[in-house]
């Protein structure tokens, strides 16, 4: 048999043994609410957004393994801005406002997984996902801020 692995979409912090997960893990013969609670103690910190998750079980020794992926950057920006949902009409409607250290915070987390070369250029992606939001940064346009990126006015924050 060797690994099985099961991947789900969870709260964070609030998975519980219902689906999806429940029913998974329940043929492979682990400890259910220890693989539950193991996954929310590692999402806790991304409360209320969705989360990839992972399960590795080995079959043979029951051992278990658990990969947390990283929530989209729209969620994470959403957090950040204390918003439910981004805006309808973007470019038009703003319906939030976060700080240029919110934008370093989300691009740090985002970087680890990312391609890219430096965190400036994470920073202009998130922005870029701000714009489709709705939220501004410093009160600003995700445009004014990516102008000021690119005169290095942030510099000393993005490095």
């Amino acid at each position: 048999m060797g690994e099985q692995k099961i991947s789900a979409l969870v709260t964070g912090g609030g998975a519980s043994a219902g689906p999806p997960l429940g029913p998974a893990l329940g043929p492979l013969g682990v400890n259910i609410m220890e693989v539950i609670n193991s996954i929310n103690e590692k999402t806790k910190d991304f409360e209320g957004m969705k989360v990839p998750v992972t399960v590795i079980v080995d079959s043979d020794t029951k051992k278990y393994e658990i990969e947390i992926g990283i929530p989209s950057a729209a969620a994470l920006i959403m957090k950040e801005a204390g918003i439910q949902k981004g805006s309808g009409a973007s470019g038009t409607e703003w319906v939030g406002d976060i700080t240029i250290d919110s934008i370093v915070k989300v691009a740090k987390t985002k970087l680890d997984k990312s391609y890219a070369s430096s965190l400036k250029s994470v920073a202009k992606t998130i922005i870029g996902t701000c714009v489709a939001l709705g939220v501004k940064i410093e009160g600003k346009t995700p445009k004014e801020i990516t102008a000021e990126i690119n005169e290095g006015k942030w510099d000393e924050k993005l490095q």
